[in-house]
Order: C-alpha cells, then sequence, then structure tokens
C-alpha cells in the first residue's frame, strides 16, 4: 500500500515508534518523529525520518510545531510505559503520575494538530489503547483507568470530526481510531495498523476500536 501522506509520531523514540516510522516511509509517507533525547531520535534520522526535539506532553510544544510544520495528514502520540502490580494496595501515587503523560500527550497532540488533521483530505488521529480496559485488574487499575481516560478522550476527538463535518454540510474526511493491544504491544502489529489508516473511508474508520492481534 503506498502512502503519501505526512505523518506525525509523537514521543517515538520506542521500538514501536522506529517500527512504525519505517513502515510509513517504505510505504511512501513522509514521518515527523519527536522525543526529548537527540541520541534516542538518532535511528528514527537514520530510518529516514525528520526528527524534532519537542515534548509530546507539552501543549505548548505540540502548538509550536504545529506551527512550524504546517500541512499534517495524521498525529499519532505513543508515549506509553506501563507500572503497576500489588493488587489494589500497590496502586501507588507514584506510579499513577508516572503513567499520566500517556494522557498528556493524548490531549496535547489532539489540541495542537486539531486545525491540521481537520484541514486534510485524509486526515487522521489514532491512539494506543490497551484491551486491558475491557477487564481492568486490581493489580494493573492505574493503567487500565489510564487508558480508559485516553479512549474517552480519542472518541472525544472523533465526535469533534463529526460535527465539524456536518456543521460544513460536508463530507468526513478526518477519523479518530483506537488501537487497542492485546498483552504486549507488538511492534510490527502497530505499524501495519497504521500504515492502514488509509485504507478505509474516514465515515468507516471514524470512532472505532481496532485490536491489534
Amino acid at each position: 500500500m503506498s502512502i503519501h501522506r505526512t505523518v506525525v509520531l509523537a514521543g517515538a523514540t520506542s521500538d514501536a515508534g522506529l517500527a512504525t516510522a519505517a513502515a510509513l516511509i517504505a510505504a511512501g509517507a513522509r514521518v515527523i518523529a519527536t522525543g526529548r533525547s537527540e541520541e534516542r531520535l538518532a535511528p528514527l534520522r537514520d530510518a529516514g525520518a525528520q526528527t524534532e526535539m519537542a515534548d509530546a506532553t507539552s501543549f505548548a510544544e505540540m502548538t509550536a510545531l504545529a506551527g512550524k510544520l504546517g500541512a499534517v495528514d495524521a498525529v499519532v502520540p505513543l508515549v506509553g510505559g506501563w507500572r503497576g502490580g500489588g493488587g489494589l494496595a500497590g496502586q501507588s501515587d507514584e506510579d499513577f503520575d508516572a503513567l499520566l503523560p500517556a494522557l498528556q500527550a493524548v490531549r496535547a497532540t489532539s489540541r495542537a494538530f486539531d486545525a491540521a488533521i481537520k484541514a486534510s483530505d485524509a486526515g487522521r488521529f489514532a491512539i494506543v489503547s490497551s484491551t486491558v480496559v475491557t477487564r481492568p485488574l486490581a493489580g494493573g487499575a492505574n493503567y487500565a483507568a489510564m487508558k480508559a481516560a485516553s479512549e474517552a478522550w480519542a472518541r472525544g476527538v472523533a465526535h469533534g470530526y463529526a460535527k465539524n463535518a456536518r456543521d460544513a454540510g460536508g463530507k468526513l474526511r478526518t477519523a479518530s481510531v483506537i488501537f487497542r493491544a492485546e498483552g504486549g504491544l507488538q511492534a510490527d502489529l502497530l505499524s501495519r495498523a497504521v500504515v492502514a489508516l488509509w485504507a478505509l473511508d474516514a465515515a468507516e474508520l471514524n470512532d472505532t476500536i481496532i485490536t491489534l492481534s
């Protein structure tokens, strides 16, 4: 599948970020990968991505980046991580705070790039969640709560896209999608799913949940 789109991978310095960047570039996309470490951004740059030092959790920094880049077709925040265990008593405030950046990145990127994604003829916003939201366990309650909140936000984004199209009296061209990883996140599954974001019409894709399994 060939896609000639500009895609921002925010917080992309993980293995999943590198695999997704490589898959998008191989498909013909222009990829902008962000991170907070030049050293960790180097493999993405070597893979052919444009790299930008920017904090995906910061609305101010993402807004500045959106202004710098101009036209963008898709944004995928990839800030993640897992903390948990120890039953409900083990769900510490420290672990909750460590997980919070994933939600912050979803909020910051969707808001900062909202206008750009809506201006695209095939705009996409996608987040990475987990199937744990369907059956939260005591030892992962912090993690499940953060993922559930991220999903709620992404669905709010989907509603905003649909309302924008209705108000304009036009066809829905933008879509907000939730990827749910089953078990641990597998980089190859995510990379293929991101490339496939343009395989369906936005009206079919908006406000959907895709399980990566």
